[in-house]
């Protein structure tokens, strides 16, 4: 048991950042990304007797964080939702920045929240091949489907993401 305990900090050690900003790409929240971080890593270190093949351990904690961030940003967006109807106080700005800065703070913004709003499969595709720039290898083992499956899937939901946000660019 020592040596499994040895071999998850060591997969944190490697992987808790990637899986940090995937889960806070495909949130767009802190508290949730961290919430998804620790249980990716308590659903790994249970399931770490299971890793078959040890060359593909990065996307093998992907897949796990994946699963956990469709789980845990249901149930939130969930609570999130009652919150809002029965509380409507308004979401505090961040203190003003220079106005190019608050400009790409913005259009991120809109970004992230069409993101937010796409199918947890659209998001995660986006996530790796735009914002965590995954091979379409990695990605095709992440979301378990084929390479070919990735190319065709990426690019539809690139332009549902087009869509949303308002651009045909």
């Amino acid at each position: 048991m020592h040596n499994g305990k040895l071999k998850i900090e060591h997969l944190y050690d490697c992987y808790h950042r990637d899986v940090y900003h995937f889960a806070l790409y495909y949130t767009n929240s802190k508290q949730e990304a961290e919430d998804i971080t620790q249980e990716t890593f308590f659903k790994a270190m249970k399931q770490l007797d299971n890793l078959q093949d040890k060359d593909k351990v990065k996307t093998w904690i992907l897949s796990i964080a994946r699963n956990t961030a469709v789980d845990i940003h249901r149930r939130q967006k969930i609570k999130r939702l009652l919150t809002e109807k029965l509380s409507r106080q308004p979401v505090v700005k961040e203190v003003p920045k220079p106005l190019d800065i608050v400009e790409q703070h913005e259009q991120w913004q809109i970004v992230q929240q069409a993101l937010t709003t796409l199918k947890p499969h659209d998001r995660t595709i986006i996530i790796c091949r735009m914002l965590k720039d995954y091979t379409i290898q990695e990605t095709a083992a992440i979301l378990g489907i084929s390479e070919v499956k990735v190319r065709v899937d990426f690019h539809r939901a690139m332009a549902r993401l087009r869509k949303k946000v308002g651009r045909d660019e």
